[in-house]
């Protein structure tokens, strides 16, 4: 259940689009939070603002801020134009959106009857933290193409929410954010992930689409109950829309624990149960034993699949040059450079389908 806090703002650590870091003072002493000015208004030092502080209580690693729920002495204003997508639907913070694909969009005549991303590749992955490692594989061999990110919303709600977007919009490396489903706060909004992903190609022109959850990855360590099993049905997504998908492993060398050591049980679920399309599966060739161990446990997806084994020499170069810090539960590049060189990989190969 929700734990509430009051509390007043004593300090803004930063900004970045969307969302505002905060110093707040409670009773317990301080405690950083989180606040999106487009939702509850923008604090400012002094303000009273009504906290959730459920994820600081949980110890949770990603999302571990107190969440500014209101600014009661600071509300902001009420939205005009258009829009009628209702976002986080029937929850206190419910927000109404323009998608792309409602009659009042400008993009309305666009996607309605748009029925093909025209063989653009759809690079799919498991964790919010491959996206910066696969656009290092992309970039590194394809620097000039466009490519957009679209956002499930298995994980975070608020695009806000990812610095990592937020940098990687502000450095030219995604041409646009599309969120989703229950997803908001992209640069475009979309009922689907069907139409997030017209909307990719025929809304922001994108050349590739990069498809993962948001932030904050649930898993529960049973085989169907993590919020990654939707990459399965990202693959089947961009297989009825005419795209190339291309599924990217979750692949790691540094984590404890031993269902996710190698090619995690994540993928061989999402990819070998749950997508019934088929798709290119990227598996690394990386060295050693190791390596041997990534493509004995990939090769159970070619039944459905076709498995493309990728060289992986300069990626871990690229990798270094990435605009945006890369870690994933808490483990860099040098921690778990598997997990990172499996998604540069998978971009690399997506970049070789457009030569």
């Amino acid at each position: 259940m929700i734990r509430w806090r009051k509390g007043e703002v004593v300090r803004v650590r930063r900004e970045w689009p969307g969302a505002v870091e905060l110093d707040v003072a409670v009773a317990e002493g301080e405690c950083r939070a989180l606040a999106y000015p487009p939702l509850v208004g923008r604090p400012e030092v002094g303000d009273t603002v009504l906290l959730n502080t459920t994820a600081l209580a949980m110890g949770l690693g990603t999302g571990g801020y107190a969440m500014v729920v209101a600014v009661p002495d600071r509300l902001p204003q009420d939205p005009s134009g258009p829009g009628h997508l209702v976002k986080a639907r029937y929850t206190p913070l419910q927000a109404t959106v323009l998608g792309a694909d409602e009659q009042e969009s400008p993009h309305h005549e666009a996607l309605r009857e748009a029925d093909s991303v025209d063989g653009m590749p759809v690079v799919v992955a498991d964790l919010h933290s491959a996206l910066p490692a696969i656009l290092c594989g992309l970039y590194a061999d394809s620097p000039g193409i466009r490519v957009a990110y679209v956002m499930q919303d298995g994980g975070a709600l608020p695009a806000w929410f990812s610095m990592s977007c937020a940098a990687l919009r502000e450095r030219d490396w995604l041409c646009g954010v599309v969120t989703t489903g229950q997803s908001f706060g992209g640069d475009v909004e979309a009922v689907t992930l069907h139409t997030g992903l017209l909307a990719a190609r025929h809304v922001l022109g994108a050349d590739v689409a990069v498809v993962t959850q948001g932030p904050g990855n649930l898993g529960t360590g049973t085989r169907w109950g993590f919020s990654g099993v939707a990459a399965g049905e990202a693959v089947n997504a961009a297989a009825v829309l005419a795209g190339r998908p291309v599924a990217a492993l979750r692949v790691s060398e540094g984590d404890r624990r031993e269902r996710h050591v190698g090619v995690s049980h994540h993928s061989l679920t999402a990819y070998g149960r749950v997508a019934l399309a088929p798709a290119q599966v990227v598996v690394p060739d990386l060295p050693g034993a190791f390596g041997a161990t990534v493509r004995e446990q990939a090769a159970a997806l070619a039944t459905r699949h076709e498995i493309v084994t990728v060289p992986v020499e300069g990626l871990h170069e690229a990798l270094k040059a990435s605009p945006v810090r890369l870690s994933t539960m808490g483990r860099g590049l040098e921690e778990d450079l598997a997990y990172f060189v499996t998604s540069a990989a998978a971009g690399r190969h997506a970049a070789a389908l457009l030569s």
